[in-house]
């Protein structure tokens, strides 16, 4: 910030469908919240609220809300071991048959309907003789040749 606060964005890898393709983009960990880093004793806080594009400050009656110790480098570290997104081109297509390699249904074959958002699979399955729609982490499935 140009006025002279350290601020924090943490951000993850997800993915994005968009014109019929999907991307991989990175988005904030926590919608509409950052992290500012001040002194409560020394620093002109409250002009952080006038900022542009800020709403307000977390507060705990009148003074901004602090995060108890070693909060920041737990939640760096867990973005660093974040699992990475899986490649786009697995070969997983809608219309493909794929095998279920891990979950309640493991070694179940089906279609794939469609790719949803946040890694996860539609799949068609038959499931006792019924066709069942489920939708399941994208890396439960893998493309049978």
């Amino acid at each position: 910030m140009r006025q002279g606060f350290r601020a924090w964005l943490p951000l993850l890898k997800r993915e994005r469908r968009h014109a019929r393709r999907i991307d991989v983009v990175e988005a904030p960990f926590f919608p509409g919240y950052l992290f500012v880093e001040l002194d409560l004793d020394r620093d002109a806080w409250s002009s952080i609220n006038g900022t542009y594009g800020v709403r307000r400050l977390l507060c705990q009656r009148e003074t901004p809300a602090c995060l108890p110790d070693g909060f920041i480098p737990a939640l760096e570290q867990a973005i660093k071991q974040q699992s990475q997104p899986l490649p786009l081109d697995d070969g997983l297509l809608p219309g493909k048959k794929v095998r279920l390699v891990d979950g309640a249904f493991v070694d179940s074959v089906g279609t794939l309907l469609r790719l949803e958002p946040k890694y996860r699979v539609a799949l068609l399955l038959n499931i006792l003789g019924t066709d069942v729609v489920t939708t399941v982490p994208r890396n439960f499935v893998s493309s049978v040749d």
